[in-house]
């Protein structure tokens, strides 16, 4: 027996003299420890890794390996400033819901309303993101915590520091919040037709780059070319 195998054989005999000793609670730690030990593939990494190989290879020598190891540092860093797309819907529909959200506050606060009960029935009638994010609001609200603690659950959202701004004003002023929110909703409206109108009139504009290059070769192939063809015999 070699001293490889002998020290594997006492190894094992010792793990299981450990869990024969212990009893069921070393096996459940010893399942736990494996099971955290156990490696799983970083999809972000293998990604970068595959780019800075597939670099490497097409450089060649060792420039390759310097310039492949660059590009997978270069790959990972850029897929980790990625947003997940699970998290741009969820943004998306919080500033998609927040005007109509700011037009319901302000109806139930003029209805008579206290604003943790206004925006629980808010946050029941949307649902949501947004919808949770008022929930926690209303119920920080009713356990006593302070107006810019309770309403900066909200603040992280684009456009909705204004509402708790507003809110955080009014409680300490007194001022009326439901007339605040009815224009805060009015500008978040006026704000997405502004964005729209400008994604629009970018769109127009990062088209014309694709017809360009699609027209730009067919002109130089089917105008110059034949041209440049009979000067040529011409002159040769």
């Amino acid at each position: 027996m070699t001293p490889a195998e002998a020290v594997l054989v006492g190894s094992l005999v010792a793990a299981a003299v450990v869990v024969g000793v212990r009893g069921r609670p070393a096996r459940r730690r010893l399942a736990t420890l494996t099971t955290r030990r156990r490696w799983r593939p970083n999809p972000i990494r293998v990604a970068a890794g595959l780019g800075g190989f597939a670099v490497a290879l097409f450089v060649g020598g060792l420039p390759g390996l310097v310039v492949g190891a660059l590009a997978a540092v270069a790959v990972e860093r850029f897929l980790r400033r990625l947003e997940p797309a699970e998290v741009r819907a969820r943004r998306l529909r919080e500033v998609a819901d927040l005007p109509l959200a700011a037009d319901l506050m302000a109806a139930g606060l003029r209805a008579g309303a206290p604003v943790d009960r206004a925006a629980a029935a808010v946050a029941e009638a949307i649902g949501g993101p947004l919808g949770e994010r008022l929930a926690r609001v209303a119920r920080s609200i009713r356990l006593g915590a302070e107006p810019a603690e309770a309403w900066s659950h909200i603040a992280s959202v684009a456009g909705a520091g204004r509402m708790a701004h507003a809110a955080v004003r009014s409680s300490a002023s007194g001022a009326a919040l439901a007339g605040a929110l009815t224009r805060l909703a009015g500008d978040l409206r006026a704000d997405r037709a502004v964005a729209s109108e400008a994604a629009a009139r970018r769109a127009g504009v990062l088209i014309v780059l694709p017809l360009g290059l699609c027209f730009l070769p067919a002109f130089i192939l089917a105008g110059l070319v034949p041209v440049l063809i009979a000067v040529l015999r011409d002159v040769l």
